[in-house]
């Protein structure tokens, strides 16, 4: 922004400062997955800064960091609003309300950040504490209220193809909240003037040189095993649709021989694994002996990593991945343990209680768990959205082979959600330093390597299966071992960096008056 922009922006006062945090917020919105255009934030992040400058107190910064946090959710998640318009004959009145409101509830912790920014001196502490304090409300945001860490900063680097594998290596060293502060200081610099923009641009080509000296790194030697995934494409309303139980089960059935016929004859050296999306299977597996001696047969001693409903001994229901190698129950079965507020269960902070799924909703999880798969490396598996929460995808003390994600995204239509979903996967795999391979009903399903590689991928809304060899690990890289400590304590540390010359202004007032 030029400075005659700036001093505009610091003028303003009242709705028409809060109508242009609320447009900064939007323009922001932009740089999110799928489109990427990061350097929107440019724009963005120094017009914020300049509204907080304008801002007569902490309380007044909040505020328009409230309003670009509503306008910049709304924008980034309006497909929740397909989710609600297939069940629109009960909750069209949440139509209008839905999005709107978790966008309010999202944009409190921008609100926060900016407040605590206004506490810092004007130039480079505010843009340190701006930074600090986002990532480190980001992080706060993973864990109140169950979580909802959706598009993070540091995901909108995950763009397809050469220059997104580059630029998303340094998350195994500091985690996606590590990529959300290199971000926000990178957008700051030209509230800061053309000397922080050349820092910034020398800062900038050292990330790009950290990334393509890891992506050199060898992974460990592929473990021989070939990769089915079969992605059925069945609507929605089909899926749970007893009227189609039947219909829907044998289409897997037929995909599952022919995804292991199709692998046998291009990887015959390999093993072959299937694996289907998130409650693919419309019986209950663990409970029913007849589908899985069906999906037995079919599979032909393949084994099969199959999404479905499961019901515990209490005949509560749990949203479950169940390694199927025959019709005798399987002691291999993970157990969903990050669930979907009102989506997946009721939540009892919440007085009125709106969710989608009958009986009460599911039982969560014990947490992230290793399953041992005969025949199969360790994998740790993923299922639907617990891909979007960093250090909280793997046992590190049963350290898994390969990541496994099953998801159902046919909710959100051929919308920007799944491809969120999808970028948020792939950073999961970068963190980890595991392959990480995703079966999505509708789509998108794909393979990366331990690097954020895609190596396959099956489109948005298209019926077929993926064969792929299974790519090996690399050795645990920082953040999986240490985890979220190492954004919180850089976040924190630009915080205290920030507010200490604030801090040492005012005792030197203090002391002035004293003395006189």
């Amino acid at each position: 922004m030029s400075n005659r922009l700036v001093a505009r922006a610091v003028a303003l006062v009242g709705w028409r400062a809060d109508l242009l945090a609320a447009l900064l917020g939007a323009v922001a919105a932009l740089a999110l997955p799928p489109l990427h255009l990061l350097p929107l934030l440019l724009i963005a992040v120094p017009g914020l800064l300049a509204l907080i400058d304008g801002a007569a107190t902490p309380a007044v910064a909040a505020r328009r960091g409230f309003w670009f946090g509503v306008a910049h959710h709304v924008l980034g998640l309006y497909w929740i609003t397909d989710a609600i318009l297939l069940e629109a004959a009960r909750y069209w009145w949440l139509v209008p309300i839905a999005v709107p409101a978790l966008a309010a509830v999202l944009a409190a912790f921008i609100a926060a950040a900016a407040a605590v920014t206004r506490l810092a001196p004007r130039g480079w502490p505010r843009v340190v504490v701006l930074a600090g304090a986002w990532v480190l409300a980001d992080l706060a945001r993973q864990f109140v209220a169950t979580g909802f860490p959706w598009n993070p900063w540091g995901a909108d680097w995950a763009i397809p193809g050469g220059i997104g594998n580059i630029a998303i290596q340094p998350a195994a060293w500091v985690g996606v909240p590590g990529l959300t502060l290199a971000t926000l200081l990178l957008a700051a610099t030209p509230a800061l003037g053309g000397r922080a923009m050349a820092l910034g641009a020398v800062a900038l080509a050292a990330w790009a040189g950290a990334g393509a000296w890891r992506l050199s790194l060898p992974a460990a030697a592929a473990p021989g095993i070939a990769v089915v995934i079969v992605q059925g494409n069945v609507a929605e309303s089909e899926k749970h649709d007893i009227r189609h139980a039947v219909e829907v089960f044998d289409r897997y059935l037929a995909m599952t021989r022919q995804g292991i016929a199709a692998a046998r004859a291009r990887l015959p050296d390999d093993r072959p694994v299937v694996i289907w999306p998130e409650s693919a299977s419309p019986f209950a597996l663990p409970n029913d002996a007849g589908a899985r001696g069906a999906l037995a047969e079919a599979a032909g001693g393949v084994p099969v990593l199959a999404g479905s409903v499961r019901f515990d001994a209490l005949e509560r229901p749990e949203n479950s991945l169940v390694a199927v190698l025959s019709a005798e129950p399987s002691r291999e079965v993970y157990d969903k343990w990050h669930l979907v507020p009102f989506g997946e269960y009721a939540p009892s902070w919440v007085p009125l209680a709106v969710q989608l799924v009958p009986g009460g909703g599911f039982q969560p999880g014990p947490g992230p768990q290793t399953l041992h798969v005969p025949g199969l490396p360790p994998l740790g598996a993923l299922i639907c959205y617990e891909a979007i929460f960093p250090a909280q995808v793997a046992d590190e003390t049963d350290r898994p082979a390969w990541l496994v994600n099953v998801t159902n995204d046919a909710w959100f239509g051929n919308s920007s959600g799944p491809r969120q979903h999808l970028a948020a996967a792939r950073l999961r795999a970068v963190e980890e330093g595991l392959p990480l391979v995703r079966a999505a009903n509708t789509g998108i399903s794909a393979v990366f390597d331990a690097h954020g590689r895609e190596l396959a991928r099956l489109g948005m809304q298209r019926t077929g299966t993926l064969e792929q060899a299974l790519p090996g690990a690399l050795p645990m890289p920082p953040f999986a071992r240490f985890g979220l400590p190492i954004p919180a304590g850089l976040a924190a540390l630009c915080v205290l960096a920030g507010l200490m010359p604030g801090r040492r202004v005012a005792r030197r007032d203090r002391m002035s008056s004293i003395s006189r």
